[in-house]
């Protein structure tokens, strides 16, 4: 298996599992449930997890009350964008 595939594979791992956690966690909050901390829902988001944190964010409504959340996960994605551009350009030419 190639570094490409290996590498965007990861990526929608990371992706899905920040749409999941954001999902539970609205789930959670809903019904009186333990929650997942808000520490991971940014380690996630951050460990390039950032699409997945947002469109879990505006498609579940869940933490857009709070500020940090609106700005930091936005925030976040758009910093990792040209940074997997990047990555992704490089596994391309060397033919990964």
């Amino acid at each position: 298996m190639s570094m490409l595939v290996l590498f965007i594979i990861c990526l929608v791992f990371v992706n899905v599992s920040a749409f999941a956690l954001m999902a539970y966690d609205k789930h959670c909050a809903k019904t009186g449930k333990y929650r997942v901390p808000e520490k991971i829902l940014f380690m996630v988001t951050a460990a390039f997890g950032g699409l997945g944190g947002v469109l879990g964010m505006f498609l579940c409504r869940h933490k857009t009350k709070h500020w940090y959340f609106r700005v930091f996960f936005p925030l976040l994605l758009a910093v990792q964008i040209p940074i997997l551009w990047y990555v992704i350009s490089l596994l391309l030419k060397t033919g990964s």
